[in-house]
Order: C-alpha cells, then sequence, then structure tokens
C-alpha cells in the first residue's frame, strides 16, 4: 500500500518548496538536494513506501541506523522540503510513485522543482546552460528569475518526468529545472549551478555552493558507482532530459 510516513513531529510550514533528488544522469538533482540537506541540517521528516520502490535498508558510515531508500527531509526555517533517493526506480514504478509524491504534495499544498540533467560535452572551465520549463502558472517563475527558455524540443524522462506528467495531469504548479551535465560521470559543478543559478533564486534561499566546486573530484569518486548504475539501467529508469528527436 502506497504511504509516506512521518518520522517525528507535523512540520509548520508556509507555501513550502519541494526539491526533489531521484538520482538521474549526471546525478545532477541528487547531488544538487544530498547538498541542501547538509547545508540547512535538514530534519529526517517522513519515509517513502510508495508500491515499486526497491526494498532495501540503507545505512550510513558511523551510523547504524536504518532507513528506506527513498526519504524526505525538511527545514522549517527555510520552508523547505527535499526528496532524497538512494536507488534506481525501476520503469513499472515510475507512475505508482509519482502518483503516490504528487499526491502528497497537494496535501502540502508545496511548489515542486523538478531536477534534471541534459546531457552534454562541455570545455573545460565552461559554464553550462540552464534552462526551465513547467505545469500549470508556474512558469510564470521562470520569466520572473530571467531563467531561459528551452533551446529546442525535449522530453525529461524517469521518475522526474514522470512526476512533471503527473503534475500535468492534476492542473498542479511544478517546475522543471534542466542543467547540462557530463552524460557519463557525476558532475557537481553543473548541481552547483542548479543550484546557484535556478533553486535558490526560485525558493528564495541563499545557498553556498563553494563546497561542491572545491571538492568536486572526491564528489565524482563518492558518487562514481551510482552514476554507472544510472547509465546500465537505461533512459526509462534515469531521470535525464535529452532533444525530442533523439527520444523519437
Amino acid at each position: 500500500m502506497a504511504r509516506i510516513s512521518l518520522q517525528g513531529a507535523e512540520a509548520d510550514l508556509d507555501d513550502p518548496t519541494f526539491v526533489e533528488g531521484f538520482p538521474g544522469i549526471g546525478l545532477v538533482g541528487k547531488i544538487a538536494t544530498d547538498h541542501l540537506v547538509d547545508e540547512f541540517d535538514m530534519r529526517y521528516y517522513a519515509s517513502v513506501h510508495c508500491q515499486g520502490l526497491p526494498r532495501i535498508g540503507v545505512y550510513r558510515s558511523g551510523d547504524r541506523t536504518v532507513r528506506p531508500p527513498v526519504r524526505l527531509y525538511v527545514s522549517e526555517e527555510h520552508d523547505l522540503l527535499a526528496l532524497q533517493s538512494d536507488a534506481p526506480i525501476r520503469p513499472e514504478a515510475l507512475d505508482n510513485v509519482a502518483e503516490c509524491v504528487t499526491s502528497w504534495l497537494i496535501d502540502y499544498d508545496a511548489m515542486p522543482l523538478y531536477l534534471s540533467g541534459l546531457p552534454a560535452d562541455r570545455d573545460n572551465g565552461e559554464r553550462p546552460d540552464l534552462y526551465g520549463i513547467g505545469t500549470g502558472s508556474a512558469p510564470d517563475l521562470l520569466e520572473d528569475r530571467e531563467i531561459d527558455v528551452p533551446p529546442e524540443d525535449g522530453v525529461v524522462t524517469g521518475p522526474t518526468g514522470a512526476l512533471i506528467n503527473h503534475a500535468a495531469q492534476a492542473g498542479y504548479d511544478s517546475l522543471g529545472l534542466v542543467v547540462e551535465c557530463s552524460p557519463q560521470f557525476p558532475d557537481p559543478e553543473a548541481a552547483s549551478v542548479l543550484l546557484e543559478d535556478a533553486i535558490a533564486p526560485v525558493a528564495d534561499l541563499s545557498v553556498d555552493v563553494q563546497e561542491l566546486v572545491d571538492h568536486a573530484e572526491d564528489i565524482r569518486e563518492k558518487r562514481e558507482q551510482l552514476a554507472q548504475q544510472m547509465q546500465a539501467v537505461g533512459q526509462e529508469q534515469s531521470t535525464q532530459a535529452q532533444p525530442l528527436r533523439m527520444y523519437q
């Protein structure tokens, strides 16, 4: 049975922003979301038990506590919710997971920010391009924050694509934020651009991304195995944006 179970006290939130961190190409969404959870010392808020999610337990170095692979975190000070995920989602589970999470977001009246990478080869030191899409009336926020429109037709696949699709079906406001990233390796630099140029201005946050830039190589090494796993499972399970001509 699909459910999202609170772990402790109900949060006191006012028009919260929700940041989604399912793993995908370049791990940009996961790296960005994990950074927010650490940067703001966000509280473990709820466990996600949507049908089709992997039945595994996750534990951390130096900590005996086992938690489910998909979790929600909260910062009441920043009016922020974040989804952290440590495992790929099977294609047959995407619809159930998207419906489960979307229903919960509607109950909380949260503004979702769905994060995706666009595979691109960049010159060394070149800042990746970023653009935004949305459902309902949310695209107006992109205009206000001067986030670029897509340069060509495209699609978003994987869990993030399913979430955007469900938001559109429900007529619910949501934003999709897409950044160019490495097609092969974890890309902390692209995640920092996602945070600095999109998530922070949309959610009215001040986010220090210097640690992502300074420790990019360490982050790549720690996340390389998950990045390889996401490449192996293919585009249906892996969150990514791509030109429509390639998808067809």
